[in-house]
């Protein structure tokens, strides 16, 4: 009952856009101060700068330029295989403090274009804005590859599997399967390497690289993983870092899918009372029925996927997933009263527009890597779950919690999920964070965010020893939006260290 995504951040400029984003990892060996002799000629490299074209499908903001940084595959063994990162940079206008390294999260979202952000502000004048797609990503290479396009348009077309012994057999079957082409097409010894242990370190050559002695970031959901792990990993190298939209190191796998599930039904909840006030929502006007007035929408795609103008149809997979997409921010809830209006008239258009955004499938039916590179992602930087009863429960306590993800197919066992299969070891386990002397570090936490539920940044902020930033709003993640009292401290953090004021909330 996962989500097939925890994060990714990306605003569309239709009505049908969506953002996506938002997991926690500890990382083996002692702080470095210095690289290390055999990594001198990663830390020493130089860069060739060029244009963007060919680097990232999406337009990229004017004036950026990109580069790939070498770094090894497996850091323990520098003399072996290399990869290509991918790094995109618009400089500073003015008086330059250094560089400011941005990442979106997902695990798995390509970061080029996040250069834009902070166009306008003293962000602009003061730092190269950096972006980055993480190892196995987008323009970096090798790719983490699983599924080809047909094969992933053919997953989503599959009938769902209840969770009876047969249907879970299938399910695990299918996940055994999927795991064999990720070896097949991706490689063994890269997918052992493309977790937050290797991106933290890529990270710090990044910096090196681009001749900063210190780092400064910003990252979100998902990235805020990688920012503490770089914290832990190089404590004496951190300037600034702002990490929105957090999670909690110490919150295992299953708790934290329940935490989400059961934020995410507060999203919904709160669409519902926002949809209700309207004469025409198409959950009716009373809140309180909302839950069995979706249900009665969606639950018989189960069995007949609705038409739409697309020959694929949407099937009841895709219904989910794309309600999800709306649910990450309520500027997108035009959005769902769209999909789920089309849905009374027997139709299916938006939704599945909103789920293809989310999968990552492009107009040409082809697909980017991100769906796949979150599996590996996950599969390497968290334990599995391979206690079948844990798997229960943790089914049983999602449904209970989410009622309106319920698909009323549920039963006293659950299949193992994929990274029970997954054909090498965790990197990482959920730990409390102990980092002394670090320097004083910005956290950000949405109180009704649905993907990273906004006790996890209270006490990431509290571990880190960190300033803690409220935001009273239902969206995930939030900084260089526009909401004038989030990006006025945490711009001045960042270009001056100045600390927000004590217990700031807006």
């Amino acid at each position: 009952m996962a989500l097939k995504r925890t994060g990714r951040a990306a605003l569309l400029a239709t009505v049908l856009a969506m953002t996506a984003a938002g997991c926690g990892t500890v990382v083996d060996g002692n702080p470095t101060a210095t690289a290390p002799v055999t990594l001198d000629s990663f830390y020493n490299q130089k860069l060739n700068w060029e244009s963007c074209t060919g680097y990232a499908d999406d337009d990229m903001p004017q004036g950026a330029e990109c580069t790939h940084v070498k770094v090894p595959v497996d850091y323990a063994n520098p003399n072996g295989q290399t990869a290509q990162i991918a790094i995109s940079r618009i400089k500073a206008t003015g008086q330059k403090v250094g560089s400011l390294l941005f990442n979106p999260g997902g695990p798995g979202v390509p970061g080029l274009n996040m250069v834009g952000l902070g166009a306008n502000t003293d962000l602009a004048e003061r730092f190269d804005r950096i972006g980055f797609d993480p190892r196995g990503i987008g323009a970096s290479t090798p790719q983490i590859q699983c599924l080809t396009a047909a094969e992933n348009d053919n997953e989503r077309d599959e009938p769902p599997k209840d969770n009876s012994p047969a249907g879970i057999a299938g399910q695990e079957t299918e996940n055994k399967q999927y795991v064999g082409k990720c070896v097949q097409r991706t490689g063994k010894d890269f997918l052992e390497h493309v977790g937050t242990r290797e991106v933290v370190q890529d990270m710090d050559v990044i910096r090196a690289a681009l001749g900063d002695p210190k780092l400064t970031y910003l990252g979100y959901s998902y990235g805020t993983r990688l920012g503490y792990t770089y914290a832990e990993k190089f404590p004496d190298k951190v300037r600034a870092m702002v990490l929105d939209g957090a999670l909690d190191p110490v919150q295992d796998p299953v708790k934290e899918s329940v935490a989400q599930a059961a934020s995410f039904q507060q999203a919904f909840d709160k669409y519902a009372a926002s949809c209700a006030s309207k004469p025409d929502c198409p959950l009716g006007q009373d809140p309180t029925q909302a839950t069995a007035k979706f249900r009665a929408l969606v639950s018989p795609l189960w069995d007949k996927p609705v038409p739409t103008q697309d020959p694929r149809g949407l099937h009841y997979g895709d219904a989910i997933t794309g309600v999800q997409q709306t649910l990450y921010s309520n500027q997108f809830w035009p959005a769902l009263t769209k999909g789920l209006r089309e849905l009374t008239q027997g139709r299916g258009d938006t939704l599945l527009a909103l789920a293809d955004m989310y999968d990552g499938r492009k107009d040409d039916g082809s697909y980017d890597n991100s769906q796949d590179a979150f599996n590996a992602i996950r599969c390497v930087d968290d334990p599995p779950i391979t206690d079948r009863a844990v798997a229960a429960q943790q089914d049983a306590d999602y449904r209970r919690v989410a009622p309106f993800l319920d698909d009323g197919h549920g039963s006293n066992a659950a299949p193992l999920e994929l990274c029970a299969f997954w054909p090498v070891p965790s990197t990482s386990t959920p730990h409390k964070l102990s980092i002394p002397n670090l320097p004083k570090t910005v956290v950000i936490s949405t109180t009704q965010d649905p993907a990273t539920p906004y006790q996890a940044g209270v006490d990431l902020a509290q571990e880190l020893g960190a300033d803690l930033i409220t935001y009273n709003g239902t969206r995930h993640t939030v900084s260089l939006s526009g909401v004038q009292c989030v990006d006025d401290p945490v711009i001045s953090y960042l270009v001056d260290l100045k600390e927000p004021a004590p217990g700031l909330t807006c």
